[in-house]
C-alpha cells in the first residue's frame, strides 16, 4: 500500500476519519486551545497567516513538515468519497487502499468539478468578495508565470471549478504546486497589505488559491 498523507483541516472538534491516511490539522493553531491535533504551528509553518490564507495554513505545513509519498488537503465537513455505500458518510469515505489504487494510474487525485451554470468562474467570485486581488493574481501570474496566464483567462470565463483546495498529489507535483501557489500568494499580499478590508473580505488569498 502506497504512503499517503491526508491532512483534514480542522479548527474545531469533530468527528475525523478513522483511516490511518487522514491526519487532523488543527490549523491557525497559533495562540489558540490544544484541541488535541497535530498543531500547524510547529516547525516551518504560516500558522498566523490563518485568518487570510485560511486551510493553506495546513497545506503549507505539511509541504513544509509532511513525509510521504503522497499528500492531501481534506476538511473536516469535506472528504473524499470512496466506493463504500452506507447511512454514515464517515464510513464513504476515501481509505487509503482506494486512493493507493487510484495511483496506480495517475499522480493526482481532484474532486468533481462544481457547476455554477449562470455565471462565469470571476462573476461568481466577483459576486461574493472584491474581484480587485483575483485580477491582481493574473496579473503576477503574467509577470512571475507568463505561460500560465492564458489559461488563467480561460478559466475565468469557465462555468466550472475544482473547489474547495481538496486534492492528494504524488510528491513531486506537490512540492512544484505548492512553490507555485505560495510564491504567488505571498506576493499578492504584498500588494493589497495597505488595504482596508473587512474579516471577510481579508480572506482572499485562500478564495484566490481555489480558482489558481
Amino acid at each position: 500500500m502506497k504512503n499517503i498523507k491526508v491532512i483534514v483541516a480542522t479548527h474545531k472538534k469533530y468527528q475525523m476519519p478513522t483511516d490511518p491516511m487522514y491526519l487532523p490539522v488543527q490549523v491557525g493553531s497559533e495562540g489558540k486551545e490544544d484541541l488535541g491535533y497535530q498543531r500547524d504551528n510547529e516547525g516551518e509553518n504560516i500558522s498566523q497567516l490563518n485568518p487570510a490564507f485560511c486551510e493553506l495554513t495546513g497545506l503549507y505545513w505539511a509541504w513544509k513538515n509532511l513525509n510521504a509519498d503522497y499528500i492531501g488537503l481534506a476538511h473536516y465537513r469535506r472528504h473524499f468519497k470512496g466506493k463504500q455505500h452506507d447511512k454514515d458518510p464517515f464510513k464513504e469515505v476515501l481509505t487509503q487502499a482506494e486512493a493507493s489504487v487510484l495511483f496506480d494510474k495517475t499522480d493526482i487525485i481532484l474532486t468533481k468539478k462544481r457547476k455554477y451554470y449562470i455565471e462565469t468562474i470571476h462573476d461568481h467570485y466577483a459576486h461574493t468578495m472584491y474581484p480587485e486581488p483575483l485580477d491582481e493574481a493574473g496579473k503576477i501570474l503574467e509577470e512571475k508565470y507568463p505561460e500560465y496566464k492564458p489559461y488563467f483567462d480561460k478559466h475565468m470565463q469557465e462555468r466550472s471549478q475544482h473547489a474547495f483546495n481538496m486534492f492528494i498529489m504524488k510528491k513531486d507535483k506537490f512540492d512544484e504546486y505548492c512553490t507555485w501557489l505560495f510564491d504567488i500568494l505571498f506576493e499578492l499580499t504584498k500588494r493589497f497589505e495597505d488595504a482596508d478590508y473587512s474579516a471577510f473580505h481579508a480572506r482572499y488569498p485562500g478564495r484566490v488559491s481555489e480558482r489558481l
